[in-house]
């Protein structure tokens, strides 16, 4: 009996494997696909013109998540996060993020600069572009650089992790108004604190940074809006 997995590398798959579930994760985050959208492997194999079995994959890593739902005999339903539960995840990211940074601030390598410089670039890149998956993977390559620096490995996985667990529903229509951009530029102005190692303001910019996820950028009003 063949099973069909050897005659494609596994190296191959993991690239599609990784592809499809960096492109549905944006599509999640961004409110693209949004709560209670079920998603098939087969659709998805044919959407993404690939076999069964990096779809499936990109769909467990899903899960592991919390993006999505297995649903026994039917596929994968994209979940739903409260208010409520944003809040708390925007809390969590408080109390370990800005703290982060003050640290990395104080002993910051200037000679990381320009490989952490170019990916701010490309963050503001897509929001100038509207490419929410672009943004979206750049924003978290970027942070998940920053936190790396600290030597830290756990703490990276936890940041990076509550990051993509994150829904931002209102990327696309600030993206579409050019207001997205402007918000993108905080990566510059935190990366410009760090070459400073100015400790005070890199908190303070991660702080107001994190506190998009809860306001402009989940479509609310923010305090000082």
């Amino acid at each position: 009996m063949s099973s069909g997995w050897s005659a494609v590398p596994a190296q191959r798959v993991s690239s599609l494997r990784s592809h499809v579930e960096k492109t549905l994760s944006a599509a999640i985050i961004s409110g693209q696909l949004k709560p209670g959208d079920m998603l098939t492997v087969p659709t998805l194999a044919a959407e993404f013109e690939v076999s069964a079995t990096p779809v499936r994959e990109a769909l467990l890593d899903l899960a592991s998540r919390g993006l999505v739902a297995p649903v026994r005999n039917k596929g994968f339903r994209v979940t739903e996060v409260s208010e409520e539960q944003a809040q708390h995840i925007a809390d969590i990211r408080m109390l370990l993020e800005p703290p982060a940074m003050r640290r990395l601030a104080e002993a910051f390598d200037a000679s990381k600069e320009p490989e952490v410089r170019a990916l701010a670039d490309k963050i503001v890149q897509g929001a100038r572009d509207g490419d929410i998956k672009s943004y979206l993977e750049s924003d978290v390559e970027f942070h998940g650089r920053l936190t790396g620096m600290l030597g830290n490995p756990m703490l990276t996985d936890i940041v990076t992790d509550l990051r993509t667990r994150t829904r931002l529903s209102n990327l696309e229509r600030l993206a579409a108004s050019g207001k997205l951009e402007a918000s993108a530029a905080e990566h510059h102005e935190l990366l410009d604190a760090l070459v400073a190692r100015d400790a005070e303001r890199a908190e303070a910019v991660m702080r107001r940074h994190i506190g998009h996820t809860v306001g402009i950028w989940a479509g609310k009003r923010e305090p000082d809006a």
